[in-house]
């Protein structure tokens, strides 16, 4: 899982898996669903995060696996 924070554009991309949206689905305002082709969710787009979400705090908890960070 990667989340991408495009600052220019005010937008918050969760990659839930490395798999291509074949389908999308905007669930409300702002806020898209991508599906692969088997209709398993694959990704979350959400305009105007900084409205959103909280941007400034990120707490992973119990996680299996490996965590990572990128620089910006």
């Amino acid at each position: 899982m990667r989340l991408h924070y495009f600052p220019e554009t005010d937008s918050l991309y969760i990659d839930l898996a490395e798999r291509p949206s074949t389908d999308s689905h905007e669930v409300v305002d702002g806020v898209v669903l991508d599906y692969d082709a088997q209709g398993r969710l694959v990704g979350i787009d959400i305009d105007e995060a900084s409205t959103r979400v909280e941007l400034g705090r990120l707490i992973l908890t119990n996680l299996p696996g490996t965590i990572e960070t990128a620089a910006a």
